[in-house]
């Protein structure tokens, strides 16, 4: 009777354990799932409050594998994420298509029709034409240059060698209709396409593409941007240490993607002009640097200080103002300064938009809970920043095509 009667005990003892271990276990699946729901603004932990008018859809503390889960998911971060994310990608994408297009970024025609040309063309009277109206020629310098560059370039023999002078673009553009126009050439197709065949052939060995460092680290600029952006929004909720990181990563971004995008114009505008090239593109890396510095400070990241840290960036955009005015007043006849300062306002439009926006908190603030998901001012000053960079892309393409051509 003992013996079966400890061992009914134990029996029963063991039924008890197991089935507090599931009751256990049931009770530890039920803690993840309400642990890793959504929660309201006041149930966040105070390095969390940011914006009081965004009340739920909420993460706190997740650990990163369900945080990484997370952005296939809905809640107030998911369209930061993205907006930034899939901004990267754009980025690189244009970064890619750059490297490959580049030189080809002045859009020359191409020589496809190369072989036919030069068996059309007749080089040798060519040289003789060129050489003959060069005194005709108005504002030539160095004629005797010159003529010595169309020698080597159209010798006597078939070979076609590399122009060494940029002032033939000249000659060909306003000597040949003239003197084509009142040739006796019996092939008169030949004749009327000559100046665009001539083109063809030359503009390729004329051009000296000019650096591109300034264009492309305007891109990694950018890039790393909106991808330390998305970082932070995905993995802020984690920690209070990982919050305080992941923030100082995205204003050191903001002021990347700032201090870059000063490099195009102001290189590009004052390649030929040293001194003021160089003083202004140390005054904004500067800049820049001494951002990042003072975002390291603590309070930096404060709710309070939300419109120091807006005016902080917005005063590093404004300090442009000062190189394009410089650009403006040095060529003003230049349709390309007029062309990249439209594109350059219309991006200090979406960053100015953009700010303000992020710094009054519309339109949630008037009415709180309505945007949590979607449409928030963070969402909106997202799509802001990207279309503001996409356009300064753009501005970069007219640059590099000014500068590649016409050159100092």
């Amino acid at each position: 009777m003992g013996k079966k009667g400890g061992v009914e005990l134990i029996d029963n003892h063991q039924r008890i354990d197991g089935s507090l271990t599931r009751e256990e276990g049931k009770g530890k699946k039920l803690w993840k799932k309400v642990k890793y729901q959504l929660v309201e603004y006041h149930s966040l932990p105070a390095y969390m409050k940011d914006n009081e008018f965004i009340l739920g859809h909420y993460r706190a503390e997740w650990p990163l594998k369900q945080i990484f889960m997370s952005i296939f998911t809905l809640h107030n971060e998911t369209l930061n994420v993205w907006t930034h994310l899939i901004g990267f990608f754009l980025f690189l994408t244009l970064t890619i298509y750059s490297a490959k297009m580049i030189p080809n970024v002045v859009d020359l025609p191409t020589l496809k029709n190369f072989p036919d040309v030069l068996r059309k063309a007749d080089l040798h009277q060519l040289r003789e034409d060129l050489l003959t109206c060069i005194p005709s020629l108005p504002n030539m310098p160095d004629l005797h240059k010159l003529r010595s560059d169309i020698k080597t370039t159209f010798p006597a023999s078939s070979d076609l060698l590399p122009l060494s002078n940029w002032h033939i673009v000249e000659l060909l553009t306003n000597c040949l209709p003239e003197r084509f126009s009142h040739s006796n050439h019996t092939d008169v197709c030949v004749l009327r396409s000559m100046k665009e065949d001539v083109a063809n052939i030359i503009a390729p060995l004329m051009i000296r593409p000019i650096t591109r460092w300034p264009f492309f680290a305007f891109l990694g600029g950018a890039m790393f941007c909106l991808l330390a952006s998305a970082a932070c929004h995905l993995l802020c909720c984690h920690s209070k240490r990982l919050s305080y990181i992941m923030l100082r990563l995205d204003y050191a971004g903001i002021a990347a993607l700032i201090s870059t995008s000063f490099y195009p114009p102001v290189y590009y505008s004052f390649m030929c002009h040293p001194f003021f090239c160089n003083l202004y593109l140390g005054f904004i890396t500067v800049l820049g640097i001494a951002t990042i510095l003072v975002s390291l400070l603590p309070v930096f990241d404060q709710p309070e200080y939300r419109n120091i840290r807006t005016g902080l960036f917005l005063g590093m955009g404004l300090s442009g103002a000062g190189p394009i005015f410089h650009k403006l007043i040095l060529f003003w006849h230049q349709p390309e300064a007029v062309h990249t300062t439209g594109y350059e306002i219309l991006m200090g439009t979406f960053y100015g938009i953009g700010s303000l926006i992020y710094a009054t908190r519309i339109p949630e603030r008037w009415m709180p809970g309505k945007f949590d998901i979607a449409g928030h001012s963070h969402n909106l000053f997202h799509v802001l920043v990207v279309a503001g960079a996409y356009t300064h892309y753009r501005a970069g393409l007219v640059y590099l095509k000014w500068r590649d051509i016409e050159g100092c």
